[in-house]
């Protein structure tokens, strides 16, 4: 269990990260400059906070009360970087063993073997880093990371620098990480797609303040979270599992709870399960199903709550998952939406995106 309560200034910035995972691989999210790597930083023994505690699996790393502040070389917490960071003038095989050989033998968790399986690099242990593509150096750089034998990995971006092809092949060795080797991890991205790869569990952050932790799905729809939420368009999100597919008419059909969606044609597997998110304001509400209309995706539910905010009204209805429709005043006041009463949420296809493959803990 990874235990945070701390404060870090740093210039005009001002953090105060109060956090507690318990979940083995925990996300990080929020735009950037909120002060996730900052705060990964504070747990690594890079930066050092004005105030409160850091404690991993009860053992104190900081404590600014007690006066104390352990090195970062004591603390056995690995972190990998957005750039690798991989010395130019080792091999491969030489950047790997660094931590590895500084290491008593009965504290080496892994082998060298071992960790060159896990991340197939094993044909590149004889170039140099300048002779690899990013991706290659990343999975090089988890590779050093781990053969440090850390109790926590702590992962500071590690894919930004890559385009998305890349991100897509390293992403699979990250999830072995975490199968295989059962390594507590804590994943820090402004990207949710990556997070939901890895783990369903994760805080958000702003403005250097932990807003919210705990189930995507939960944390995501909390009123203090929702601003950001709708800034990102992640108000309404939904776990779903690919049914079938129809490469002929473009179309991928989903099912969560019982229902059916048609959504944009995916190259996921069936049966694979994957997050969708759609904004508030791409939800239509009708007071029964409509006929001869195009949008095909309707489904019923009953309205929780309504609340107003300027010239909108958001209504939550209650389709098996909580989801959020933006309104007009006008279309609710004509519509005479009411709590407790049974309407027809309306989703257009093209308005879902892919979040990614949903990973489990």
């Amino acid at each position: 269990m990874l235990d945070i309560d701390l404060e870090l200034k740093q210039g005009s910035f001002i953090l105060q990260g109060q956090l507690t995972l318990e979940q083995p691989v925990s996300g990080l999210f929020g735009p950037s400059g909120c002060g996730k790597s900052t705060l990964l930083r504070a747990v690594a023994g890079l930066a050092r906070p004005t105030g409160g505690h850091i404690r991993l699996d009860g053992v104190t790393l900081f404590d600014a009360e007690r006066g104390i502040d352990l090195p970062a070389h004591r603390r056995q917490v690995g972190m990998v970087f957005q750039d690798s960071q991989l010395f130019p003038h080792l091999s491969v095989e030489h950047n790997l063993l660094y931590g590895f050989n500084l290491l008593p033998q009965a504290e080496r968790q892994f082998t060298l073997a071992q960790v060159v399986e896990l991340l197939d690099i094993g044909h590149l242990l004889r170039r140099r880093p300048r002779h690899l593509s990013g991706g290659e150096r990343q999975r090089v750089a988890l590779g050093r990371t781990l053969l440090a034998s850390p109790r926590l990995l702590l992962l500071d971006e590690p894919l930004a620098a890559l385009d998305e092809g890349r991100k897509q092949q390293i992403l699979p060795f990250l999830r072995r990480v975490r199968d295989e080797l059962r390594l507590p991890m804590l994943y820090v991205s402004h990207a949710i797609n990556e997070i939901l790869y890895l783990t369903p569990y994760l805080a958000v952050m702003e403005k250097g303040r932990v807003l919210a932790q705990g189930p995507f799905s939960e944390v995501i729809r909390q009123g203090h979270v929702l601003g950001l939420a709708r800034s990102l368009g992640l108000e309404n999100v939904l776990r779903v599992t690919i049914s079938r597919h129809e490469p002929d008419i473009g179309c991928t059909t989903v099912q969560y709870d019982h229902h059916e969606l048609y959504l944009p044609l995916s190259d996921l597997p069936v049966g694979a399960e994957t997050w969708i998110a759609l904004r508030a304001t791409d939800i239509a509400l009708a007071r029964h199903p409509v006929s001869d209309i195009t949008i095909q995706n309707q489904v019923a539910g009953r309205i929780l709550s309504l609340r107003r905010i300027a010239d909108r009204v958001l209504v939550e209805v209650d389709v098996g998952t909580p989801v959020l429709a933006e309104i007009t005043v006008k279309a609710a006041q004509d519509l005479g939406l009411a709590e407790g009463e049974e309407v027809c949420c309306l989703f257009k296809a093209r308005a879902w995106h892919y979040l990614g493959v949903a990973g489990a803990q």
